[in-house]
């Protein structure tokens, strides 16, 4: 056989490369014809997953016990959560008031029937509202806020305000104070008191006995806090009350104190012309009161000359000359307050005459408005060395969106307490600093025991959009679908009652504001001394407590016409069992339960009905603050964002005491 001739040209590497790579293509075409078939088959190129190979699974661990035996490490277990679970995981609208015609049945008209009516309408216009904010689309998971986005923007405000005395009347007596105060910061006030009047129903004195009027002449002057609320009365950070005549002691006296949502300090400070001791705390170095001369001084006024020459003789450095009462009517005073690095000095005339300590949960910054008002005539004031630049007081400048604060998931199994917090919309700061504090205890944050937010809605649009945004972020408030009205907070508490029996499970549920501080180890712990068959109703309850006819609080005979309420617990923080919650909820629902404008005297009443078909264990304890905070306090109340802070902190520390006083 003749062989094949090579061209010698064709180098032979090249000629297995060309050989190699007709062998691939044979092997990809026959690859390609038995893959045809299947794709006919199937419509698509990819297997289907129910014809696909089984993924292996993985093998158990093995471990050795003591004996050395192989052993199978059990599977780990994982709470699978129901749909129905994760639903109500996500509710952020109470659903007990859907249906506003439940407020229909009483058919009688009285006060009850016109706190249903009034009920009724608020309902239907939340509704309403609550509708065209879900219409709005708002985005569900709020952006995080961008320190530098003009949301959170810096004011630019004057170093130094001068107002004439028509100018500041013109202002309604007010002079704002748009960022408030810094350290050295100074305000002068020129005014002059008036001549006292006869007034007939004196606020500072009581009138004797065959007395019809009393003598008065006093002024007030107050720092507040304009932009720390929205729709209430604002904080007094600083209330300096001089009163020249009609004070109960019936000397003039100063009075100095704070007022936080109309709750002032437990202890004024009153400088009645008696000099500090020698051994109490001083502000900066200086007394908190200055002596003056008194009527009632045991010095006659010879023996007074007598010291005053026989000092002068001995040529005493030192000369004790005391000054008369700093304010006289109808004489011209210069006064000044200016901000210190431990509190507030106030001079008069150049002289120092009282000084008052900063008090927890009030700083320098929110003191953002001057106020005068009562017997006097202001003629100027001038306020300098003010901050330039101040925080925008939006609620992004309140709310930290952290998922450290956010609220954890309900358990599977039913929890021991689960704690309502009536809360209003634009409480943004309030909501926050619970967050923080001691919603942040180690039952709640393992979700032993369950918090939520009941918050109706704002008559503001752009409030409820930014209550929203913060309830789908932190998935701790339940919105009560009604406008916000303080004699309808009543339906924040059946709304409580309702998620507490309906959506958490509870065995007990507690009733607080958002002003209130929580020790929740000592709720469990008073929970747990009542026996677990009976209905407890657990607070600072009030026996036989007279209807007040005046004031604030005043109730007509038509709202009530006893005397006396039924025994109840003070709103700011009481327990109640489930069964008396389940009987609430079931008496409104079937349109039998009334209605009473305080809440907390409601839930007294409902209390004393079910009463009557199974007994209930009230349980009395002073310790659950109406007022403030006390020594072993089990709840304190009226305590301000700051102040809750402090608490907080000193809980941690192991040393639970009032953050009050200094």
């Amino acid at each position: 056989m003749k062989r094949v001739k090579l061209d010698p040209l064709v180098p032979v590497t090249r000629l297995k490369l060309i050989q190699g790579l007709m062998t691939l293509l044979l092997v990809y075409l026959l690859f390609m014809s038995l893959q045809i078939p299947l794709i006919f088959k199937t419509g698509n190129g990819f297997v289907p997953v129910d014809q696909a190979l089984p993924m292996p699974r993985p093998r158990p661990l093995l471990v050795k016990n003591d004996e050395s035996e192989p052993k199978l490490l059990d599977k780990p277990r994982v709470s699978h959560r129901s749909p129905g679970r994760r639903m109500r995981e996500t509710k952020r609208l109470s659903a007990l008031f859907f249906n506003e015609s439940i407020f229909d049945a009483v058919g009688s008209v009285d006060e009850f029937s016109l706190l249903h009516k009034a009920s009724k309408e608020a309902l239907m216009a939340g509704k309403k509202l609550w509708e065209e904010l879900e219409s709005d689309k708002i985005q569900a998971n709020p952006i995080i806020v961008n320190r530098n986005s003009t949301d959170n923007r810096t004011e630019h405000c004057p170093t130094s305000i001068t107002l004439t005395g028509s100018e500041f009347s013109a202002r309604n007596w007010m002079l704002e104070l748009p960022c408030g105060l810094t350290l050295g910061s100074h305000i002068t006030v020129v005014g002059s008191p008036r001549w006292a009047h006869p007034e007939k129903d004196p606020k500072i004195a009581s009138l004797l006995e065959g007395e019809n009027e009393l003598m008065v002449s006093q002024f007030l002057m107050e720092l507040q806090g304009l932009k720390t609320v929205d729709g209430e009365d604002p904080p007094r950070i600083l209330h300096f009350n001089p009163r020249l005549k009609g004070d109960w002691s019936g000397k003039p006296v100063i009075e100095i104190n704070t007022c936080y949502r109309m709750h002032w300090g437990r202890t004024p400070l009153r400088c009645e012309g008696w000099s500090s001791d020698t051994d109490e705390e001083t502000v900066d170095g200086q007394v908190k009161c200055e002596r003056w001369l008194r009527d009632d001084d045991p010095y006659p006024e010879d023996s007074k000359a007598t010291r005053w020459l026989n000092r002068l003789i001995g040529r005493k450095k030192e000369i004790d000359y005391q000054w008369p009462f700093p304010f006289v009517e109808g004489k011209l005073f210069v006064l000044t307050v200016s901000a210190g690095l431990e509190g507030y000095h106030i001079s008069v005339g150049g002289r120092h005459i009282t000084s008052f300590p900063y008090r927890t949960g009030f700083v320098l910054e929110e003191a953002t408005g001057l106020y005068l008002n009562g017997d006097v005539d202001v003629h100027s004031i001038f306020a300098a060395s003010l901050p330039s630049s101040h925080p925008s007081f939006a609620p992004q400048h309140h709310l930290e969106m952290f998922k450290k604060w956010q609220a954890p998931p309900l358990p599977n199994a039913q929890v021991e307490l689960f704690i309502g917090v009536l809360s209003a919309g634009n409480h943004f700061a309030e909501r926050m600093a619970l967050r923080k504090s001691w919603m942040q205890h180690k039952l709640i944050r393992t979700s032993e025991v369950v918090t939520r937010f009941f918050v109706a809605l704002n008559g503001r649009r752009e409030t409820n959009m930014e209550l929203k945004k913060e309830a789908d972020y932190f998935g701790d408030i339940v919105i009560v679908p009604y406008m916000d009205n303080y004699d309808l907070v009543v339906l924040k508490t059946l709304a409580i009652c309702e998620y507490g029996i309906q959506t958490v499970a509870a065995k007990n549920i507690m009733k607080c504001d958002d002003d209130t501080f929580v020790r929740v180890e000592v709720m469990i712990e008073e929970i747990k001394k009542v026996p677990r068959n009976r209905s407890l109703y657990i607070g600072n309850i009030n026996y036989l407590h007279r209807v007040l006819r005046s004031g604030k609080w005043a109730v007509t005979f038509e709202e009530w016409p006893e005397e006396v309420y039924p025994p109840y617990a003070n709103g700011p923080g009481y327990i109640i069992s489930s069964d008396i919650a389940q009987f609430i909820v079931a008496e409104f629902q079937s349109q039998k339960l009334n209605l009473f404008k305080m809440e907390d005297v409601s839930m007294g009443m409902w209390v004393e009905k079910f009463n009557t078909s199974k007994p209930v264990q009230y349980v009395h304890s002073l310790n659950y603050c109406q007022s403030g905070c006390i020594e072993d306090y089990f709840t304190a109340h009226y305590q301000s964002p700051r102040q809750m802070l402090c608490l907080w902190d000193k809980i941690q520390q192991g040393n639970p005491e009032c953050c009050n006083m200094r």
